[in-house]
């Protein structure tokens, strides 16, 4: 029991809960504006929408698989963790995913996008981002 405690606040405190600005900044700086011709502010849609901005995010789907931090990227297609087969098209573990350091996350999530779905890919796109007005999302951001 001591040991589960101990892991589970070891991921905990390697996990970080942004406020909208802070991902702003670090997905501008990873170049995510513009990439794939999505606006930063749809990556932050995106991104709140799925998580809350947080990188300790999991779900569990009904088929099985998983998905992990800001992104909500898949483990049946994104990464391999021991839940489900994967494709593992970024070539990286989910757990690697719930990382404080977003990089991870954003180097899958530019693979995703370059995929033919594109955002399309993230039903918090297709449900909450798409075709709306999203510049209120790096609004006095000072980007």
């Amino acid at each position: 029991l001591l040991l589960l405690l101990v892991s589970l606040l070891t991921t905990i405190t390697k996990a970080k809960a942004f406020s909208r600005c802070e991902p702003a900044h670090v997905l501008q700086e990873e170049g995510l504006d513009g990439y794939g011709g999505y606006s930063l502010a749809s990556r932050l849609c995106v991104a709140f929408n799925e998580s809350i901005f947080n990188t300790a995010a999991q779900s569990i789907e009904a088929d099985g698989g998983a998905d992990y931090s800001i992104f909500q990227i898949s483990s049946q297609l994104w990464c391999i963790d021991d839940r489900s087969p994967s494709d593992n098209h970024c070539r990286m573990a989910c757990r690697d995913l719930l990382l404080s350091n977003v990089t991870g996350d954003i180097i899958c999530a530019k693979r995703i996008v370059r995929n033919p779905q594109g955002m399309n890919a993230w039903e918090g796109w297709a449900m909450h981002c798409k075709g709306q007005e999203l510049s209120e999302w790096v609004e006095g951001c000072d980007l």
